[in-house]
């Protein structure tokens, strides 16, 4: 008798366990390329922080900045049993196909910081417009007039056009006052730091060096930005923008050859994404998931219900903020800075 009731208890323990282990949550996250900065520093953190303290299992896919093995990742994905999907499109556009293919099995899929215009899936990122207004004020207000450079992202990316529409926001009158004089404007594939160098050298020499401020869509490409500008000997006089408060992007505004980077709190945006993926998976609407509201300014103009964080500007008037945030360490903004030009930096 005892045998049998030990056999009953192991029985239901084992029933037990594989309830538990198919109530598990599966989250998987496709990343365009894993091997930018924010990725693994910041993002997939605040999703771990998240989905551990959950008890969901968490896997991911690398697609190296391929369209094409994106997809096949995703399909992969949904082979491996993930029950909701956040996924950072390579091409908003090329992803839909496996996305719709998500969708159709009933999975939730979430557009990770990058649009994938389709009404069935949610989208989180920052005002990315608002993101472009920040970038352009303190270069508007340093240089009011004068020949500027436009270093846009990726043309698949959604968000080039986002941050470009908020720059022009700001710029656009003063472009048609004649006050402003776009001299150069060019696309930048997968932002990739080295094809803005190039850009920006080619515009230095269409234009011989005439050029008095770059808005540039985000800190890698304006690293190679300031590169372009150095070996010039303009660096620190031309006015430089950025995106993201990569540590050496922080590190330039502190030492005058970048003037703003908007910091995107990305811990945060992979925490709300985790949470929303939780949701989805719970079988949550869209629209009833927390902080949702509807965004509509793709291209095609798509109801989509969203969350969207605020971003902040980072000037050296306040970098405080992102080292009091712990972002960054003090050393790390001000290595290099001479003492006494940076209030920070003491």
């Amino acid at each position: 008798m005892r045998k049998i009731l030990l056999a009953s208890i192991a029985a239901a323990g084992l029933a037990v366990s594989a309830t538990a282990a198919a109530a598990q949550v599966v989250v998987g996250v496709s990343w365009n390329n894993f091997q930018e900065e924010r990725w693994a520093r910041a993002d997939e953190p605040g999703m771990l922080g998240v989905l551990n303290a959950a008890g969901a299992e968490y896997i991911s896919t690398d697609a190296q900045s391929s369209a094409e093995k994106q997809l096949t990742d995703i399909e992969t994905m949904i082979a491996q049993g993930a029950n909701v999907l956040i996924v950072l499109a390579q091409d908003g556009e090329a992803v839909q196909p496996a996305v719709q293919k998500a969708l159709d099995e009933g999975i939730p899929v979430i557009g990770y910081d990058r649009l994938i215009e389709m009404p069935e899936a949610f989208y989180i990122t920052f005002d990315n417009r608002e993101v472009g207004r920040m970038q352009a004020r303190p270069i508007l207000e340093m240089v009011p007039e004068g020949n500027y450079v436009f270093i846009k992202g990726n043309s698949a990316d959604a968000n080039a056009d986002f941050v470009h529409s908020g720059q022009l926001d700001v710029l656009q009158e003063h472009i048609d006052s004649g006050k402003i004089k776009n001299v150069g404007e060019s696309y930048t594939d997968n932002w990739n730091p080295s094809v803005a160098q190039t850009n920006m050298e080619q515009f230095l020499t269409a234009n011989n060096n005439d050029v008095q401020a770059v808005v540039s869509s985000n800190d890698g490409m304006a690293g190679g930005v300031v590169a372009a500008l150095t070996a010039q000997g303009l660096a620190g006089s031309v006015p430089v923008s950025g995106q993201d408060g990569d540590k050496a992007a922080l590190n330039r505004v502190a030492l005058g050859s970048q003037t703003v980077s908007v910091w995107k709190d990305a811990r945060e945006l992979g925490k709300a994404a985790a949470a929303a993926a939780l949701e989805l998976a719970d079988g949550k609407p869209m629209d009833e998931v927390e902080d949702a509201v509807i965004f509509s300014n793709g291209p095609k103009g798509v109801d989509m219900n969203s969350i969207l964080l605020a971003p902040v500007p980072i000037t050296q008037d306040n970098l405080d903020i992102v080292i009091d945030a712990a972002w960054i360490t003090k050393d790390e903004v001000c290595q290099g800075v001479p003492s006494g030009s940076v209030d920070v930096c003491g």
